[in-house]
């Protein structure tokens, strides 16, 4: 794993020295990310982690780090490239699945931009996901906590991307060309790659819609199933200090052992800016997955849960952020599965977060 990391640094910065040599534009920085919090769960598991059918924040009642990454960034008029090496609770868990060199990675990424004229960029490698309105980096975040749809919807993948920015910059578009969902690593056998595309458009100053889906096998050793996934928001910016998201996902999955499942998620955000440093947001989700898609639960109705939260924040300083969080859910059936199983859940987390 060192060495391959080693070699992709090596050779990444020689191409970024080899480009700004040509370039006076070209810009190389480099910028650092920690998220450290502490989390409570009222229904007190016995054990780490918590069994809570999310991938982030996952220690109960100790000090814990949820992400943390050193990131070096190049750009330059026709080339761009991207690494960042991570620790975390979001590594061990989100990334559980890939070989154990691909485990630290957050970004490793190549871009090259080949008309001077038009804004279209060829990216490839690994990048963050097409599909949703929040990312693995809590700070970017309405919510400390990521919402039902972020969590069991891809926060990162892998494979290529074209895509195209006009003039104005009220529109953009990508095609992606993927190796599944939420996957670095290329499978060795019966390997199709998946489709993906995104149209993000700036209807007004103050309202943006999007549009992102894919399409794509999904290896469920011994399974093989064909999965269809669409990805819908609007983000609307009322006022200077108040701004709102609404978002809905709704997937497919066949396969020649089942019938077409079907799930979805509809979800609302508000965010409310009473001054400079003092912050305040809300959630309300529900997530339907009574076939077990993608949550499973071996219970009569699946997972089928609504999720509560409200959320405080205090800026310390420019690079320094302190949240606070308290969220319930209330499940149809007693999936949360401590000493014993329980269909309603609450927790409460705080994070403190330091960008460099």
């Amino acid at each position: 794993m060192l060495k391959r990391l080693t070699t992709f640094v090596v050779l990444l910065l020689i191409s970024n020295y080899c480009f700004s040599q040509s370039d006076s534009a070209a810009q190389f920085k480099v910028s650092g990310y920690l998220e450290t919090y502490y989390s409570y769960d009222f229904l007190k598991p016995t054990t780490t982690p918590k069994p809570d059918y999310n991938y982030n924040y996952k220690n109960h009642n100790q000090l814990s780090v949820n992400l943390a990454f050193v990131k070096a960034n190049y750009t330059s008029k026709k080339f761009r490239s991207n690494l960042a090496l991570m620790v975390g609770d979001y590594a061990k868990y989100n990334l559980s699945a890939e070989p154990g060199w691909a485990k630290p990675l957050f970004e490793a990424n190549v871009g090259f931009k080949p008309f001077k004229q038009h804004a279209i960029w060829i990216d490839a490698g690994v990048m963050p996901s097409h599909l949703g309105f929040e990312s693995a980096i809590g700070g970017d975040c309405y919510n400390v906590t990521r919402s039902i749809l972020a969590e069991n919807s891809p926060y990162y993948e892998s494979g290529l991307r074209v895509s195209y920015t006009d003039p104005k910059e009220n529109l953009y578009v990508a095609l992606l060309v993927l190796n599944g969902w939420q996957k670095i690593q290329m499978p060795t056998s019966n390997f199709t790659p998946s489709l993906g595309v995104q149209i993000n458009y700036k209807a007004a100053k103050n309202l943006t819609l999007n549009y992102s889906n894919f399409i794509g096998n999904i290896n469920l050793d011994p399974i093989n199933a064909f999965r269809t996934f669409h990805n819908l928001y609007a983000i609307y910016e009322a006022t200077e200090r108040s701004s709102f998201i609404v978002g809905f996902d709704i997937g497919t999955q066949k396969s020649k052992q089942t019938n077409t499942a079907i799930w979805y998620t509809p979800v609302i955000i508000s965010k409310i800016k009473l001054n400079q440093k003092h912050t305040i947001a809300g959630r309300i989700e529900y997530y339907h997955d009574k076939n077990e898609i993608i949550i499973p639960t071996a219970t009569l109705n699946g997972y089928q849960t609504f999720g509560a939260s409200v959320n405080y924040d205090y800026q310390i300083l420019p690079q320094m952020l302190w949240r606070a969080e308290l969220k319930r859910y209330s499940s149809k059936d007693p999936i949360f599965k401590y000493a014993q199983q329980h269909g309603n859940h609450t927790a409460a987390t705080i994070a403190f977060i330091v960008r460099l």
